[in-house]
């Protein structure tokens, strides 16, 4: 599997800490200081998933040099759909992908990295030749506006990586590992609601909908610190790569702080740990793809560089993935 392309598509409503402590009760200090995150982006009326992630796609297109016509698979990896029988299929249509097959993955803030593996399966069986992987997310949807604790977290944002098959011994997927604990799911939820309404004598039908983001901060912080460093010196193990050779960090964006005690606990310096949680909070399943997206296109990610990739979140769940650029440099 060959990555050759990617694109990014954010909204145009940025949300300063400063915007947000005009509504709850905090300060641009104290979210920077806890978390790096200095904004967010917000989605408008007009800028649901389904067109921030076609915009991605598209941008992904033109840089990989396809026509939408040669996509054989669209993986759109998202927790917060347009329609909960699947949103991938939209995506399929505003591009005009005839050709794809699409559906969508949910794993939340792991999701991205868990369908570009998906989608590296289907590559190497020789069933498909070229796939879209999209990460998107719109988790403005469900934060509560009125809990300090979560609202300050989290933005909305789309990106796209093209990817097609190739001789094994050039392959850009070196490497992955995938884990799940839900043991530990009630650490990060967006759960059903529990309400009913009654149907017949003595039968009630439970009633859709969902509660906004629920986090217990201080053990998901805790499960990163601890888990992404051991997966990610497994999968380096595995692959006989010493972090020495690695020219990025390429991490889900949720807390500067993990991203911070990752790359101290492999002797990496700041300069190669790739960035932008402050710019857009964390946006789930689009952290990877939209960090790889903007590295690539500012030039920083150069043709055969190497990348260490992990994405972790609600599940809880975990991977990682090594990773070889092969598409355009800027």
């Amino acid at each position: 599997m060959a990555l050759v392309g990617s694109g990014s598509a954010v909204p145009a409503t940025r949300v300063s800490n400063s915007d947000l402590s005009a509504r709850v009760e905090t300060s641009d200090d104290w979210i920077r200081s806890r978390t790096g995150i200095a904004a967010r982006r917000i989605a408008a009326a007009d800028e649901g998933l389904t067109a921030l992630a076609a915009r991605a796609a598209r941008a992904c297109l033109e840089q990989a040099g396809w026509q939408a016509e040669q996509v054989d698979l669209i993986v759109l990896a998202t927790s917060s759909p347009d329609d909960l029988f699947g949103t991938a299929p939209r995506v399929q249509a505003a591009l005009g992908a005839r050709n794809a097959v699409a559906f969508d993955l949910t794993a939340a803030c792991s999701g991205f990295l868990f369908a570009l593996i998906t989608a590296g399966q289907y590559l190497a069986s020789g069933s498909m030749r070229r796939a879209l992987v999209i990460g998107a997310d719109q988790l403005s949807r469900w934060v509560d506006w009125d809990d300090r604790r979560t609202c300050v977290l989290f933005g909305d944002g789309a990106a796209a990586v093209a990817v097609e098959a190739c001789p094994a011994e050039q392959t850009g997927l070196l490497g992955f590992r995938m884990r799940s604990d839900g043991s530990r799911n009630a650490c990060l939820t967006l759960a059903q609601t529990d309400l009913h309404t009654p149907l017949l004598p003595g039968v009630t039908a439970q009633q859709g909908g969902f509660a906004p983001i629920q986090m217990n901060g201080q053990e998901v912080y805790k499960f990163a610190v601890r888990e992404v460093p051991a997966i990610l010196a497994e999968l380096l193990e595995a692959t006989g790569t010493s972090p020495d050779q690695l020219n990025w960090l390429l991490l889900h964006q949720a807390n500067q702080r993990i991203l911070d005690a990752v790359a101290e606990r492999f002797a990496m310096p700041s300069e190669q740990v790739l960035s932008n949680l402050a710019d857009y909070g964390n946006t789930s399943a689009a952290t990877i793809p939209l960090m790889l997206d903007e590295a690539v296109r500012d030039g920083r990610v150069q043709p055969g560089h190497l990348l260490a990739s992990s994405g972790f979140g609600a599940g809880l769940s975990w991977g990682a993935a090594l990773l070889r650029w092969q598409g355009p440099a800027a």
